[in-house]
């Protein structure tokens, strides 16, 4: 970055602005030395460059000497704990000439400018809500004045994996929170650009002292996330970024010996045992942009928050899940009032409404995972019986395991790409187009298949039981590449996750972290034992409501019927193929 120096108008009115708070400001030229603060009677004309010196320390009340973590002008009332890396005092600098601080400034304008302004811009990915966002707590911390922006980016928009539910439960969440930062007196900006470009741009155009935002696990976002935060060193804002999705962050649960676990158990028995974090504060008493400020914004790239439709996305059914923060902990509420202490025992029955339902709102982040982990705690603790204790514990496992899954993928980000066991790297697929088709529609004369891939196309939700007898039916019976499952899953699902998806179909495709790797599913075994009257079946498959339940969970119907009632008959032999995928497996991993 290129150093200049600081005006002489600019020095002139924020002497005068600092010497009205109580304290004086003196402008020091220096050539090309970062900005600094240094006490009175220090030598800052002989600092070099790069120096461990460079960004000097101060006394803090903590009696240490502190280096400071942001730009600040503690004479002016900014927070200790704003100030100091230690944060151990609530207090704030007294706004006296006795501190006799001196600010050396060795910057460019811009930097300067931004230093001096209040705005943080704070940008959402996939934490669209204003409570228990640990990074927008920090950045509310900081400031007054944070202005929210999202960005539709035209990377994730333009993928042919992109589900058209999935898009509009986001955009139902982006409006929701455009309501929210109203009501807590600040705006949610929305772009439509690449990341990397329009950031820098909107910060830059609004003088903006720093972009704070939440970390993500995927790989795609870890490498936009380091070019928008290069665009942003390069104009000289700060950049702060926090892990909010996760209740540990990747690195704090690892083995002995400091890996990444690679096996579900031992990461729950140390995952569990962690402390967990409290949600964080919600974004309230905020500040907004300045009419000066909106112009700006406006000259920035602005658009208005579109519908999916807008964006080409067309979803006329109705989602399982309402958007937006509201939505998801009505549902959070219900579900530990009404389901959470059976849920052991009713979550494999696809007729039952016995799951969470709140996979599309961890997803978007519509609810903090921490309000997650209070209300399952707190449900637990409140349990009379060890039977009902053993069910909250049951789910408390599962928020666990979407955990383990993001960890896989941060630690080990080739799982995008294809396979974890070489066992199955160049595996011998047919990858037969029309059964392919024929799964994808709900027509493989599998009763429980067809009537899971007809939820998944009518709904853009799977039941999770379900979604397992469907891949482990593409993968062994049907012997076709999971890759293949797992993008038809998002591009239909609405609570689509990279990792939670991805380790999914690598479970049921015998290619993923799994300490028993070789699981193939009976679909009629898995129909008799969790949908034993046919109620999911009948719901999904109309036109089957009529025949005998034991035919129905069997798949046992005549031909027949079938041709009569226009239901086709199953493309492949359960049995045979099982044989045939185990050959090929054990053949092909000797």
């Amino acid at each position: 970055m290129t150093n200049r120096k600081v005006t002489e108008g600019t020095e002139k009115s924020e002497e005068r602005r600092l010497r009205i708070a109580g304290c004086r400001l003196q402008v020091i030229r220096v050539r090309r030395v970062p900005l600094g603060l240094t006490r009175r009677g220090d030598d800052a004309e002989t600092r070099t460059p790069g120096s461990r010196n460079a960004l000097d320390p101060l006394r803090c009340p903590c009696g240490d000497l502190c280096v400071p973590q942001l730009p600040a002008f503690p004479c002016l009332g900014v927070p200790v704990s704003s100030f100091f890396p230690c944060s151990p005092a609530p207090a704030t600098h007294p706004a006296s000439p006795a501190l006799h601080l001196r600010f050396v400034l060795y910057t460019d304008q811009r930097t300067y400018n931004s230093l001096m302004s209040e705005l943080i811009l704070f940008w959402h990915r996939r934490d669209l809500r204003i409570s228990d966002n640990v990074a927008l707590s920090a950045a509310r911390q900081q400031s007054r004045k944070v202005v929210g922006v999202f960005c539709l980016d035209p990377y994730l928009l333009e993928r042919d994996d992109v589900a058209p539910a999935r898009v509009t439960y986001m955009m139902g969440c982006l409006e929701e929170l455009q309501q929210r930062y109203q009501q807590a007196g600040s705006q949610l900006l929305i772009l439509q650009e690449k990341p990397d470009q329009g950031i820098p741009t909107l910060a830059t155009a609004l003088n903006a002292q720093a972009v704070f935002w939440s970390w993500d696990v995927e790989p795609y976002s870890q490498q936009r996330d380091a070019l928008v935060k290069d665009a942003l060193k390069e104009k000289g804002i700060a950049v702060h970024y926090y892990w909010d999705q996760l209740l540990h962050a990747p690195g704090e649960i690892l083995t002995n010996s400091g890996d990444p676990y690679k096996v579900y158990k031992p990461f729950w028995k140390n995952w569990s045992d962690q402390p967990k974090a409290e949600p964080a504060a919600a974004l309230e008493n905020a500040q907004g942009l300045t009419k000066k400020e909106q112009s700006a914004y406006e000259k920035a790239g602005a658009v208005t928050l579109p519908s999916a439709r807008d964006l080409g996305f067309a979803w006329e059914n109705e989602l399982l899940l309402a958007p937006g923060e509201a939505a998801a902990h009505q549902r959070l509420e219900e579900f530990c009032e009404t389901t959470l202490g059976e849920y052991d025992q009713l979550r494999n029955f696809p007729a039952v409404d016995g799951t969470s339902r709140l996979s599309p709102a961890l997803k978007f982040g519509a609810i903090g995972i921490r309000s997650v982990w209070q209300a399952a705690s707190r449900a637990y603790n409140q349990s009379r019986s060890d039977e009902t204790r053993n069910n909250v514990e049951a789910w408390q496992q599962e928020l666990a395991w979407r955990e383990f899954y993001q960890h896989a993928m941060y630690f080990f980000p080739e799982l995008e790409r294809g396979p974890y066991r070489d066992t199955l790297k160049n595996f011998p697929w047919d990858n037969d187009s029309e059964r392919f088709q024929a799964w994808c529609a709900g027509k493989t004369g599998y009763p429980i298949v067809d009537a899971a891939m007809r939820q998944i196309n009518t709904v853009g939700w799977m039941h999770n039981r379900c979604r397992m007898i469907v891949a482990s039916f593409l993968t062994k019976d049907l012997i076709i590449n999971w890759q293949w499952g797992e993008k038809y899953f998002m591009q239909t699902l609405y609570d689509g996750d990279l990792s939670a998806n991805n380790a999914g179909w690598q479970w049921s495709a015998s290619s993923g972290m799994d300490p028993k790797p070789l699981r193939i599913f009976n679909p009629a075994t898995q129909a008799q034992k969790y949908d034993q009257e046919g109620e999911y079946i009948r719901q999904w498959i109309p036109e089957l409501s009529s025949l005998d339940t034991k035919e129905l969970v069997t798949g046992e119907i005549p031909s027949e019927e079938r041709e009569a009632l226009g239901y086709p008959q199953p493309i492949v032999h359960h049995q045979q193929q099982q044989r045939e995928f185990k050959q090929r497996y054990q053949q092909h991993k000797g």
